[in-house]
């Protein structure tokens, strides 16, 4: 009699320990909850536009993978991103460095500018295509430099260009030969810039301030009208 009370008294607190009262959900413990992922967004179907712009961007020859929606901030987001590792010249490919996650739309004007833009001035002016871009990233969460204005950054829609390696081992870069290059290399660098404007929304380059004495920012937008400097 005694074996069978402590059995039954054993299956009912094996019970009782799965039970949850009707109406609401066991909760996980505080530690769990602290490591489950809060910034990306569910998993869901691309846009129209989104993949409208997929399939642009795969057909001018990028390499590049769909990122997920991903939110990292009070204004800060990845959106309809993606990781872009190559670009397609004329002739060749043409790699990337340090490039973040970049907004689609501004990977393609990316991909247009680049081979119809800074490929064809490299082999114009320099004699050689472009190897690879040295870029100093895309996005960031932070706001535009001495303002309370977030930056293009935050939301994966701008790019920093540094320097540019040619096919032939030369490299050009903004910081060092914007100014004190060769004649053909400044000529270069300023075709590049002035390409950029007819392409993005806002140009900026060391001729605007000292914050870009060593690259090209580039990003789609532009409030309404472009803004090249």
């Amino acid at each position: 009699m005694t074996r069978l009370l402590a059995t039954a008294l054993l299956s009912f607190a094996l019970a009782s320990c799965g039970a949850v009262p009707e109406g609401r959900q066991a909760q996980r413990p505080a530690a769990t909850q602290a490591r489950m992922p809060t910034a990306t967004a569910p998993i869901s179907r691309p846009s129209q536009d989104t993949q409208m712009c997929l399939a642009t961007l795969g057909a001018s020859g990028a390499r590049f993978e769909p990122l997920p929606d991903r939110y990292l901030g009070p204004g800060c987001h990845q959106l309809g991103t993606v990781k872009l590792e190559r670009l397609s010249s004329d002739a060749d490919r043409i790699e990337l460095s340090s490039l973040g996650p970049l907004s689609c739309p501004v990977a393609n004007t990316l991909a247009g500018w680049v081979r119809f833009g800074v490929d064809r001035a490299a082999r114009q002016y320099l004699g050689s295509g472009i190897a690879r871009i040295e870029t100093m990233g895309s996005y960031s969460c932070r706001n535009v430099a001495g303002s309370s204005r977030l930056s293009a950054h935050a939301t994966a829609e701008a790019v920093d260009i540094a320097a540019f390696l040619l096919e032939d081992g030369r490299r050009v870069s903004v910081k060092q030969d914007w100014s004190e290059g060769s004649s053909a290399e400044q000529s270069f660098l300023r075709v590049v810039h002035q390409s950029a404007c007819k392409r993005f929304g806002t140009v900026l380059g060391p001729d605007y301030n000292a914050a870009h004495a060593d690259h090209l920012h580039v990003e789609r937008t532009g409030q309404g009208k472009s803004f090249c400097r």
